[in-house]
């Protein structure tokens, strides 16, 4: 092989490397962002199919609390406000506000629960103690972790005290089983407190939710 052969096969090579490490991150890039685009349009999808069902209620639309993250590094939880036709009867009301949470913001990024989570079941005792049994994914999908999990339960909680007063406090079921841990940190043996507010003997106004 003659000498200007080689060095031309090494010069290609050489643009090889360098096309090849200026469009792979190009490439990573698009490939990243098409799939947040994804994820975002079947967010969408999941809170619209849960805004149409909620819309062929006939009950009132009411403005009810949604806790989700504030931002994607789960500093803290904050309130959105959803307008949605809410029953009066607490644990159809429950169900109808954890669907809506469940199905997420639609910024994925923001969502405190795993988007293929679902309610089983709800029901409250004469107690104030509400059971929530959600499937497996609850705890097989959730980001192992303290923090994500106490954001989980507290996104739940705090969603119920901001639209259900008859909730007192919270026992959560995967599967219907008791369970130790969400996914292997938060002990969920016992209950959670939702709300330590008294229970006002007078019936709250139709449609209206009691709140912080």
């Amino acid at each position: 092989m003659s000498p200007k052969l080689r060095l031309g096969i090494a010069i290609g090579f050489v643009f090889a490397v360098l096309a090849a490490a200026i469009y792979f991150p190009i490439l990573k890039r698009r490939v990243k962002k098409q799939a947040q685009v994804q994820q975002k349009s079947e967010e969408q999808a999941r809170l619209e199919l849960v805004q149409s069902l909620n819309a062929a209620s006939n009950e009132p639309k009411v403005k009810a609390k949604l806790f989700w993250a504030a931002d994607a590094e789960y500093s803290d939880l904050v309130a959105n406000t959803v307008e949605l036709p809410l029953s009066n009867d607490p644990v159809l009301r429950s169900k109808q506000v954890l669907s809506t949470l469940l199905a997420g913001p639609v910024d994925s990024e923001l969502r405190t629960l795993p988007p293929d989570a679902a309610l089983l079941a709800f029901y409250i005792l004469p107690d104030g103690t509400a059971v929530a049994d959600f499937s497996d994914a609850m705890a097989n999908s959730i980001p192992s972790g303290v923090q994500s999990e106490q954001f989980a339960v507290d996104s739940i909680t705090r969603t119920l005290e901001a639209n259900v007063p008859q909730v007192r406090r919270l026992r959560i079921l995967i599967h219907g089983q008791a369970v130790e841990t969400l996914a292997g940190h938060l002990d969920l043996s016992g209950t959670f407190p939702v709300s330590t507010k008294p229970v006002s003997s007078a019936p709250a106004p139709a449609g209206v939710p009691t709140t912080k």
